[in-house]
């Protein structure tokens, strides 16, 4: 994913946390923020935001909110926007200290599809004194931001591309008007696992991601069942052939 940069010299280290469970603190090292994923309504004007230093020194801290779209491919894409904005976007926290900030939406959300935006907030790293030659490295997270209507929903469905020995790739598509998360994906053969997908991958609206599948022998055509099970722990059984 490319993260938008505002210094040249400064080099970002954005650690994305779409595995982690979205009541879990996530920390670049110096700070943590909680929640992790950010969800807010039509109805709601602002969300409270949890930042806490970790470190024994302050830490100043700046946030940058894009629009996040995907491509056909799922190819990610970050635009800067002022649709919605951090209260205040500098925040200076001394040490082991925390604040709450408010995200708040300025525009109007939209009744028939879901918005989905990527807040992003970084360590906003001191000159350093040595002389030669220094980069300022900043630690960064990149935290998912949805506003979802209730009419929103996915809508996902997946092929099977042709296996290679020990690998079955899925072309997995979503057509509804809300993201997907994929948290696993398994090809069932009877009672066996013959493939299998572990992690987190998100397929915002419109777009498709290949989903690779793994098993530790060889996979024969024949017909199967896939499952796939989502972040919100629902699943889908589908019927299959391999060929």
């Amino acid at each position: 994913m490319n993260v938008p940069k505002r210094r040249s010299s400064l080099v970002t280290y954005t650690l994305l946390l779409s595995l982690l469970a979205p009541w879990a603190p996530a920390t670049a090292g110096v700070f943590s923020v909680t929640p992790v994923r950010l969800y807010m309504t039509p109805r709601d004007r602002a969300i409270a935001v949890t930042l806490t230093n970790e470190a024994d020194t302050e830490v100043v801290l700046q946030a940058d909110i894009n629009t996040w779209s995907q491509k056909p491919d799922g190819t990610d894409e970050l635009v800067l926007t002022e649709d919605l904005i951090l209260a205040p976007p500098i925040i200076k926290l001394g040490p082991k200290a925390r604040q709450v900030v408010r995200l708040a939406l300025l525009k109007p959300a939209d009744a028939s599809r879901q918005l989905t935006y990527r807040m992003i907030i970084r360590e906003v790293p001191e000159a350093s004194p040595a002389s030669g030659i220094q980069i300022p490295i900043a630690l960064a997270l990149s935290m998912p931001v949805f506003i979802t209507p209730p009419v929103a929903k996915r809508q996902v469905s997946c092929t099977v591309q042709r296996p290679e020995a020990k690998t079955v790739g899925l072309q997995c598509g979503n057509t509804g008007t809300a993201y997907a998360q994929i948290r696993e994906a398994t090809l069932m053969r009877g009672e066996q696992a013959l493939a299998k997908f572990e992690g987190g991958i998100y397929i915002l609206p419109g777009a498709s991601k290949i989903v690779g599948l793994k098993s530790e022998q060889a996979i024969t055509a024949g017909e199967a069942k896939l499952v796939v099970t989502f972040d919100d722990g629902q699943s889908q059984t589908t019927s299959t052939t391999l060929p």
